[in-house]
C-alpha cells in the first residue's frame, strides 16, 4: 500500500469515527430533548449524518452505487425540515386579538379578505 493510500484509509477512519461520535451525541439529543423543536432539529442532522456515513463506505469501497440514495436522502431531509418549520410556524403563530367593533382588528378597521 503506498503512502497515499494509507494516509486515506487513515483519513477515512478519522471521519467515521467523528461521525459514529456525532450520532452518539445526537442520539442524547433526541432523548433528552427538551423541546420538540430541538428534537426536530437532531433527526435533520441524523438524516445527514446518515448521509455523511455512506458517503464514507463509499469512499471506502471506492464505488459510486450510493450516490444516488445520498440525493434522495438529501431531498427527503431537505422536505422533513421544511414541513417541520412550517408545523412550528404555524403552531406558534399569534392568535388575531378582536376589535370592539367584532373585527379582527384592534383598531377597528377591516382587515384585508385573503
Amino acid at each position: 500500500m503506498s503512502v497515499p493510500e494509507s494516509v486515506d484509509r487513515v483519513l477515512l477512519t478519522a471521519a467515521v469515527v467523528v461521525i459514529l461520535i456525532a450520532g452518539a451525541g445526537l442520539l442524547s439529543r433526541i432523548w433528552r430533548g427538551p423541546s420538540m423543536l430541538d428534537r426536530a432539529i437532531s433527526l435533520d442532522v441524523c438524516a445527514a449524518l446518515i448521509i455523511a456515513g455512506l458517503g464514507a463506505k463509499s469512499a471506502f469501497a471506492r464505488d459510486p452505487f450510493y450516490f444516488p440514495i445520498m440525493l434522495v436522502l438529501a431531498f427527503l431531509g431537505f422536505t422533513g425540515s421544511v414541513g417541520i418549520a412550517r408545523f412550528i410556524a404555524a403552531r406558534d403563530r399569534p392568535t388575531p386579538r378582536r376589535g370592539a367593533d367584532g373585527t379582527g382588528s384592534s383598531d377597528g378597521r377591516q382587515g384585508d379578505a385573503r
